[in-house]
């Protein structure tokens, strides 16, 4: 699986996205993207490309999703990354770990 971590720290408090793809072969039609953002390493929201939209987790994260599903354009240019983001990168660690 790919995985990307971007940190962001204000007053000691930890914040931060995680992208990842699952994958069992470079199918686009195997392939799952996920975006989940993390304060104090709790998992608050997410978006997976299997259910198409934001899913909350905390009562904070319940909110967000509700918000972000009502985002269209947001919607739609995540749906993509699942091709654009994890289709190329997925193919090239398959090839390197045959």
């Amino acid at each position: 699986a790919l995985l990307f971590i971007t940190v962001y720290t204000a007053d000691g408090f930890l914040n931060y996205v995680e992208d990842h793809c699952v994958f069992n072969s470079t199918k686009l039609d195997d392939i799952e993207y996920i975006r989940s953002y993390y304060y104090q390493k709790l998992e608050f929201t997410r978006f997976s490309s299997s259910v198409g939209k934001y899913v909350g987790y905390t009562e904070y994260g319940v909110r967000n999703a509700e918000a972000w599903n009502k985002d269209t354009g947001d919607l739609a240019a995540m749906r993509a990354q699942k091709e654009t983001y994890c289709l190329n990168n997925v193919g090239n660690d398959h090839e390197a770990a045959l």
